[in-house]
């Protein structure tokens, strides 16, 4: 059993008799209490899709759900549904926009690296890789002679997502964004 300083993002866990999966964690440390950190868990219950928030002391156990990846490449929308393909079995995969709405601006036709997370056989969430390289479609000019460190400016990705880029960045640019923190991590190669 992993202890609650263990879990990491997309984990499922058991609590309270739900299959919760882990959207997010808050690390704090109180003040003037002996003992260890607190971690606030943003999660959603993997039957209703309702959020659930959770805060558990870093020693309390856990317990893992039975979980499965399943690689898996975006197909297409129908309605509020994304369906993912399976890439060995072709096995279609339905989640609803809502419950996977913090990866979906990471995830266009072209996205390698994604996986289906399954409980009990059924989809709940989708992983992606560390990085993704996506394309700008609006950003200001660039700047001849702009630096590459200095100043940045919004550009908005194809999936919908603005990010933080430098000057000499134009539109129509295929650039590498990290997933986890949202941030560019350079130009994709071409």
């Amino acid at each position: 059993m992993p202890k609650a300083s263990d879990i990491k993002k997309n984990a499922a866990i058991e609590h309270n008799g739900k299959v919760l999966i882990v959207k997010d964690i808050e690390r704090s440390v109180p003040q003037g209490r002996a003992g260890g950190s607190l971690y606030r868990m943003r999660m959603y219950d993997v039957v209703t899709g309702g959020k659930v928030d959770e805060t558990f002391k870093d020693s309390e156990m856990l317990n893992f759900a039975d979980l499965s990846r399943r690689a898996a490449m975006f197909s297409y929308i129908d309605g509020d549904e994304y369906v993912f393909m399976d890439n060995e079995d072709y096995t279609p995969y339905n989640l609803n926009k809502s419950s996977i709405e913090d990866e979906v601006v990471f995830i266009t036709e072209a996205t390698e690296g994604l996986s289906v997370i399954l409980v009990d056989g059924s989809p709940v969430g989708v992983d992606v890789p560390a990085s993704v390289e996506l394309e700008i479609i609006e950003t200001d000019p660039s700047i001849k002679g702009g630096s590459a460190t200095a100043r940045t400016k919004p550009a908005i990705l194809s999936t919908g997502l603005t990010v933080q880029v430098p000057e000499h960045i134009s539109t129509g640019d295929r650039i590498k964004i990290n997933t986890e923190e949202r941030k560019f991590m350079g130009r994709a190669d071409k």
